[in-house]
């Protein structure tokens, strides 16, 4: 019969179906043997597979540590078919002090600094493991856990650690997967075990009662956890959340009054000298006033040194000046998605996350129970076996000596089993002389009175419980204390907001904005006249816009033809002689979209916003700040419709007209003040739609400029009326272009 070959089959499947399973396939894999950790033992595969490797290369704590090319060369050749660069990354990570809380792996040479350094290369460092992995591999020769074959089917490894450490919480862990991803803080061991000790009890702990033990992450480079209690919970209670840490920092006294700032501990995963460069480029951009230098004082220790501008400068604002522009703090977010015993990824909650470390211990008890259970039955019949012997030894070496087949025959005369005659058989003559009584039936109690234990253990669910709290207390007595146990993080309440004025972030100086027809901004070094606003040049087929006088430390207002208000920080927009930048590439400003109005934010002011078919409102400016790029809807248009004007509020009286000419004066208390919407018929339009408004003081007249002149009506009784009504021809003088100014 012709073998069949797979390549040369062509399979009819829609193009979907088949990407779909391949997708799904390659995601599983991302999933399951790459990004996310066991909720057992808190490591992903490589990390697994590097520790194993060691433990089998007897890397223990008390022995020499090996070069670290030789230990990724095992777990690449035997466990782990992948690039060595990535093991020997992972493998760094395990060593590094300052990226795990509790390392995994005892490196000797350079594996890298706080700084962002690379490792050495892996054939000059050396390796060993730590008593944390030990405790993570105590049992693997147990039957703890259960082995599968290696990606070669040339040997076995196992699926998961024993894990007499809760690891996943104490170093916690990171990855990206496809579709999701998990990040978790690492914790104190310490009030881990007091939390799983008070979990054995009340199973149905609630997150507040473990939140009591476990008050936040204990990250291995110290800082201040500034969130509040409240949000604390509710991450653990969801899984998901996020942490403010700051650095910790204290301010030197210097001679005669002066001070600095040394900052001793910086956030998890900051790298120390990208965080210099990332002050000193502000600095240079003079994003920071209240900053005159920045030192980097560092040894074994972390001393950054800042130096305030003057020593009259409050370093509580100076700080957090810094906290909002540099990574002195971080927000560190929790998502605690993790494969399950079931090997089904999901978010746990922190009573999840214990239960299910627990629930593998008892697991892990219970197999190496039975493990230890088999092996004293099988000395114990041993130990039969030899009594028999040296109640019988000149008849056992007769058998032995004369017949033919010893081992029949001596199972025959003393009725034993085969594992007693072959251990009779294989006993060496040398032995012989051990063969006491005595010490056979001493041996044979003690390990009588193990079983019982035992099986007592193993019949008694509360029993075994209790061996599990007294693990978990061995646990904390070893790890918990000392300078490796001791918190680092310091856990404070979410600290008091303080206002830093925007200048001590942006040295203040005049400017003048200039914004093109087609949307080109730039800035210019001080206030422009209108005589020098009239001479800049535009680019081809483009023309004036918008020319606005700010500071700085100033922000600028855009309201869009879509209703949407937009906010740009005046510092924010470059500088030179060219002709800047599209504005739609610092604002979600769509192609179709216009600008109306551009003008600088004044706190306390009311504008008046009004759509092209007459409809509008009035609105708190401080209402219409965005704070993101996609910006604040607050005029809501009818289909087709476009927002048309936007004007500060004063006086007490409104002036709107049409491009049919038609001009309406009603009262400005007849249009509401609103936050979003549509707001109210202004004036009500027939094939026409709205040219201008414009709001004054009745008692003043209504003033416009017509060419070089300019005009006042005191006398607007013709045009008086209520809002949404059509109007009338507007008075004598008014312009043609149906505009108030």
């Amino acid at each position: 019969m012709k073998p069949q070959n797979p390549a040369s089959e062509i399979l009819e499947k829609p193009l979907a179906d088949a990407l779909g399973e391949r997708y799904l396939s390659y995601a599983l894999s991302t999933i399951m043997s790459r990004s996310l950790p066991d909720v057992r033992d808190g490591l992903k595969p490589v990390h697994r597979r590097l520790l194993f490797a060691m433990s089998q290369l007897r890397l223990e704590p008390t022995t020499p540590p090996k070069k670290s090319a030789r230990v990724v060369g095992d777990v690449i050749g035997k466990f782990h078919p992948h690039g060595d660069s990535s093991v020997y990354d992972a493998l760094v990570r395990l060593a590094q002090d300052f990226s795990v809380r509790y390392p995994l792996v005892d490196g000797q040479g350079n594996f890298g600094n706080i700084d962002g350094d690379n490792a050495a290369a892996m054939r000059y460092t050396e390796a060993r493991l730590t008593e944390v992995a030990k405790a993570l591999l105590e049992g693997i020769d147990e039957d703890a856990v259960d082995f599968r074959p290696t990606y070669d089917g040339d040997g076995d490894e196992p699926a998961v650690l024993p894990s007499n450490f809760p690891n996943l919480l104490a170093n916690g862990s990171s990855g990206i997967a496809v579709g999701m991803a998990t990040n978790i803080p690492p914790h104190n061991v310490g009030e881990i075990c007091d939390a799983l000790r008070h979990l054995i009890k009340h199973r149905d702990a609630p997150i507040e009662t473990l939140v009591g033990f476990m008050p936040g992450p204990d990250f291995p480079t110290g800082g201040v956890l500034v969130e509040s209690r409240e949000n604390v919970i509710e991450a653990y209670r969801t899984g998901r959340g996020a942490f403010r840490l700051r650095a910790r920092w204290e301010v030197e006294k210097l001679a005669q009054g002066t001070w600095q700032i040394v900052v001793t501990e910086v956030p998890y995963q900051v790298q120390k000298a990208r965080l210099v460069e990332k002050i000193a480029e502000l600095l240079l951009a003079k994003k920071l006033i209240l900053l005159d230098d920045v030192r980097d004082e560092s040894a074994e220790d972390v001393r950054l040194v800042l130096v305030p501008k003057s020593r009259n400068v409050d370093p509580e604002v100076l700080m957090a000046s810094l906290f909002q522009a540099t990574d002195l703090e971080i927000r560190f977010s929790l998502n605690m998605n993790v494969l399950g015993a079931d090997h089904v990824p999901r978010v746990m909650n922190l009573r999840e996350v214990l239960q299910a470390f627990l629930d593998h211990r008892h697991e892990v008890l219970v197999r190496r129970s039975n493990h230890r259970l088999k092996q004293i039955d099988h000395r114990l019949e041993v130990l039969g076996g030899y009594l028999a012997a040296y109640l019988n030894l000149d008849e056992v070496i007769r058998i032995i000596r004369e017949e033919d087949e010893p081992k029949q025959e001596l199972i025959r005369a003393f009725t034993l089993t085969d594992v007693q005659a072959d251990a009779i058989l294989n006993m060496r003559l040398r032995n012989l002389r051990k063969l006491e009584e005595m010490e056979i039936r001493r041996e044979h109690d003690t390990l009588t009175t193990e079983k019982n234990g035992l099986l007592e253990l193993l019949g008694d669910e509360t029993l075994r419980w209790k061996r599990i709290a007294e693990g978990v207390a061995e646990i904390k007595k070893k790890f918990g204390g000392g300078a490796l146990g001791k918190r680092r993080t310091d856990v404070a309440d979410a600290p008091a907001v303080i206002e830093v004025p925007l200048d001590a972030l942006v040295e203040r100086e005049p400017v003048t904005v200039i914004c093109s027809a087609k949307g080109w901004i730039r800035t210019v070094r001080g206030h422009l006249t209108d005589a020098e606003a009239e001479d800049v040049k535009y680019k081809d087929g483009d023309a004036r816009g918008f020319v606005e006088r700010c500071e700085t430390t100033d922000k600028l207002l855009v309201f869009a033809s879509n209703g949407k208000f937009f906010t740009i920080g005046v510092d924010k927009l470059p500088r030179g002689r060219g002709f800047g930048e599209p504005v739609r590439l610092m604002i979600d400003l769509g192609n179709d979209v216009d600008i109306v109005d551009l003008f600088r934010h004044q706190a306390g002011r009311t504008l008046l916003v009004v759509s092209e078919d007459g409809r509008g409102f009035r609105v708190e400016e401080a209402e219409v700040l965005a704070q993101t790029r996609a910006g604040r809807q607050v005029l809501n248009l009818e289909d087709g419709k476009s927002a048309r004007i936007c004007h500060p509020v004063s006086g007490d009286t409104l002036a709107i007209i049409g491009n049919n000419r038609k001009m309406l004066v009603f009262p400005l208390e007849q249009v509401p003040v609103m936050t979003r919407g549509k707001g109210v018929q202004l004036q009500k339009y027939k094939d026409a739609s709205v040219a201008d408004v414009k709001t004054f003081t009745l008692a003043e007249g209504l003033s416009w400029r017509n060419g070089e002149r300019n005009f006042t009506v005191t006398d607007l009784t013709g045009w008086m009326g209520d809002r949404a009504g059509q109007g009338k021809m507007p008075p004598n003088g008014f312009p043609k272009n149906n505009r108030f100014l």
